[in-house]
């Protein structure tokens, strides 16, 4: 995946997740809580680009968000 797209897409997640006034914790709860073996952590470096996106991740986090794929692919 190109890195820049990466920036994008993590910078999208984290702005999502400021908006609906939520912590990583909480996301990363919620996460594993549906199945995903994610960490707080994990969630921080997706949030700056510095680690890659799993579909199942993308899944769970617009169904967590209760977003579209658009707001998490937004390009602007």
């Amino acid at each position: 995946m190109n890195k820049d797209i990466e920036k994008r897409v993590g910078k999208n997640i984290r702005k999502i997740r400021e908006t609906l006034k939520v912590t990583q914790d909480y996301v990363a709860t919620r996460l594993q809580i549906e199945g995903c073996d994610i960490t707080r952590s994990a969630l921080a470096k997706i949030e700056v680009g510095q680690r890659h996106l799993y579909p199942d991740e993308i899944i769970l986090l617009k169904k967590i968000f209760a977003c579209s794929f658009d707001d998490i692919f937004a390009c602007d």
